[in-house]
């Protein structure tokens, strides 16, 4: 809490000090006023039109001006440290519900609702622990996380490639492993290619050589990763984590081998990788943000976790490709995987590491050198006072 706490003082500082950049909409309304409903979206690191997780949101947050009358606005956060700040943006404008997205926004989220409780918070794939603990000191009563089984979605995708390479050889390139759904989207893929084929040989790489502010925006390293895997004869690449893994999905296409998107389906947010495109593992963000936000307009507000849905998109222009009996099996998996039957094996979280083993003496070789250091010495000793 002490933690809390002192980012609470901070995005208090940046709301006072520090002028931010909203979303040109036209004369803003008085957000305070009861019959005005405002509705305030930011991003993690990159932008809203990120054809990925930021725009996802964005478009569950449109979907609330359309059905609901909000009025809305995005921010985009160039940099993690602007979290509080933009969230303040908005707060201290009034808005009724702020939306934040990504896991790193977590701590400054819970942060804001600390600070501004009238306001409800909805943070998408941010976990709140607190449900789930004795201690209702820590309840955060206007805040939920919309959160997502990342595990079964990469399941489904890693099942279908293991189907689909004719290689018997896939890859995965995707954002840091620190971010849960990232990595239960990656070992979700390495579990149900597994599940197909035993012995399939599946590369996967996480960018975690770089901060927050990268790991989602470098196109290029997914290119650059796709590409190397591919020259090892991976003809199946799995994209996850913004514009990085969108890199590595359009350099799988642009070689001629099958790319599988994320998030969204990807065959509408991109559409340089159509051609083969071969699925994409969705978490419906879209309908999951619009209804938290319908439900806080009609007063059905509930804090703690919202579990959201995930699934794999069509296969669309390469439906041909894929084989009745692999749609088939697709299916059961996906069934299996709705109902319980099938599980994928893969934690909430990744395990820590455990630290190397300190190095154990072997006293037994050391005092077998002492001894023949000392028959030696003593062989030598005894041959010199003979001579």
């Amino acid at each position: 809490m002490k933690k809390l706490y002192f980012v609470m003082a901070i995005l208090m500082l940046f709301a006072l000090l520090v002028p931010v950049q909203v979303q040109a909409q036209g004369a803003a309304p008085d957000c305070t006023k009861a019959d005005v409903f405002c509705v305030g979206l930011v991003t993690d690191v990159g932008k809203v039109d990120d054809k990925s997780f930021n725009q996802s949101a964005w478009e569950g947050v449109k979907q609330a001006e359309t059905d609901l009358g909000a009025y809305v606005q995005y921010i985009e956060t160039a940099d993690s440290k602007d979290y509080a700040k933009n969230i303040a943006t908005f707060a201290d404008a009034g808005y009724d519900v702020i939306v934040t997205v990504g896991f790193g926004l977590g701590e400054a989220t819970a942060a804001a609702a600390l600070l501004y409780p009238d306001i409800k918070f909805i943070g998408v794939d941010q976990f709140q622990a607190w449900q789930y603990d004795e201690d209702t000191a820590n309840d955060v009563a206007n805040l939920v996380g919309l959160v997502f089984p990342e595990d079964q979605a990469g399941f489904l995708v890693g099942s279908l490639a293991a189907q689909m390479t004719k290689t018997g050889k896939i890859g995965g390139v995707f954002g840091t492993d620190a971010v849960p759904p990232v990595w239960r989207f990656g070992e979700g893929y390495r579990a149900g290619a597994l599940y197909i084929n035993p012995d399939i040989e599946i590369f996967i790489v996480y960018h975690s050589d770089v901060g927050f502010d990268k790991t989602f925006t470098d196109p290029e390293w997914g290119a650059t990763t796709a590409n190397s895997m591919i020259a090892q004869g991976a003809d199946v690449i799995f994209g996850g984590g913004g514009k990085t893994g969108n890199g590595a999905v359009v350099a799988a296409v642009e070689a001629g081998v099958y790319g599988i998107g994320v998030d969204a389906d990807q065959y509408y947010t991109l559409p340089e990788a159509q051609a083969k495109l071969l699925s994409s593992a969705m978490k419906l963000i879209t309908p999951g943000v619009f209804d938290l936000v319908k439900a806080t307009k009609e007063g059905a507000f509930v804090p703690g976790n919202f579990n959201g849905k995930t699934g794999f998109a069509p296969y669309h222009d390469v439906a041909a490709d894929v084989p009745a009996a692999v749609d088939a099996k697709m299916k059961e998996i996906d069934a299996a995987l709705l109902d319980g039957s099938l599980t994928t094996g893969v934690p909430p979280v990744k395990p820590a590491e455990e630290p190397a083993a300190a190095p154990t003496t072997n006293w037994t070789l050391i005092i077998i050198v002492i001894v023949i250091l000392v028959v030696v010495a003593a062989f030598l000793y005894m041959r010199r006072k003979k001579k």
